[in-house]
């Protein structure tokens, strides 16, 4: 098997200086480098995290493994660098490889001037998806003053910039307590009261109702997983939500809706809408972080905002 690690030993040569936030170092996940298709890098709080999403024969692994003891080797602002490891992702444990240092299981992160605390080594996921950095950013940017719902919050990264934003009230709605419950900590580390913050552990698809009551929203977050077995399917699913946003939001209100199905284009989102909630004009779509590029311009995380022009 063919296999070049050169742009990635380009990233490295390159990284004369450590981020003081957390940042994605190299994305092979949007297939611009043949045979690192595979592979992220992402650099947080002092550690290196090199997610291998699929088996690799034994030659592509151990190449891996000398771009990162290259890298170790280099000293870069060593006093930084607390630990590199690689994380298999395909394996049922998720289990680790440390290379240097020792891992640290709980760390908390910034982006943005936002703490958020991540879990590494265990779970697939930390804890905060880092494509979606320009999307919190939007939201911290349009938050003032807003009443803003949050579904699937996950750990409440939109929430926290929400806040951090001047939001006058925020919903958070997922399935996960345990995901919920680490939200509320990222409220925490960020010195947010949460008189004003809400978190509702329920299904989505039973809980119209109480979202009602806590509505009008000014702005709606919708940012679903692909696929949850047994409760979320995106292609089937998303347009039951849309066709429920008339009854939630305020006039003008503002909707940012996000997919991140490789196979899902932005029409999809514009089309659904369009046909299920038609008083919702699409506005733009917000750019990735460059690091994130992707070989197909759709092929990315897609966040869409819409604008509600009913009584404009």
């Amino acid at each position: 098997m063919q296999f070049d690690f050169s742009p990635l030993q380009q990233v490295f040569s390159q990284l004369t200086e450590l981020p003081d936030e957390a940042a994605r170092l190299f994305h092979g996940r949007g297939r611009c480098y043949p045979s690192l298709e595979q592979l992220t890098i992402d650099w947080l709080s002092g550690q290196i995290m090199c997610t291998v999403f699929k088996e690799q024969d034994d030659d592509w692994m151990e190449a891996l493994r000398q771009c990162l003891r290259s890298f170790i080797s280099r000293g870069v602002e060593q006093n930084k660098l607390t630990c590199v490891f690689i994380q298999h992702r395909y394996r049922q444990d998720n289990s680790v490889e440390v290379l240097f240092g020792a891992l640290e299981e709980q760390v908390v992160i910034t982006e943005n001037d936002l703490k958020f605390e991540l879990s590494l080594g265990k779970k697939q996921n930390t804890g905060l998806f880092l494509d979606m950095r320009n999307g919190r950013s939007w939201v911290k940017e349009h938050s003032e003053d807003k009443k803003v719902l949050n579904l699937f919050a996950y750990t409440c990264g939109f929430s926290v910039a929400a806040v951090a934003g001047g939001a006058k009230q925020v919903v958070n709605l997922d399935m996960a307590k345990a995901a919920l419950k680490q939200g509320k900590r990222n409220h925490q580390l960020n010195e947010h009261t949460l008189e004003n913050i809400s978190f509702l552990g329920h299904d989505l698809f039973k809980s119209w109702g109480k979202l009602r009551k806590f509505g009008p929203y000014d702005l709606v977050i919708i940012d679903p997983p692909t696929f949850q077995k047994g409760s979320f399917a995106l292609t089937k699913d998303y347009q039951r939500i849309l066709r429920k946003l008339p009854e939630l939001l305020c006039p003008e209100a503002t909707v940012l809706a996000c997919v991140n199905d490789p196979s899902v284009q932005s029409q999809f989102l514009i089309d659904e809408m369009h046909r299920e909630a038609p008083s919702m004009l699409f506005i733009e779509r917000l750019e990735n972080p460059s690091v994130f590029e992707d070989i197909d311009p759709q092929g990315g995380l897609k966040c869409l905002v819409f604008r509600n022009e009913y009584g404009v």
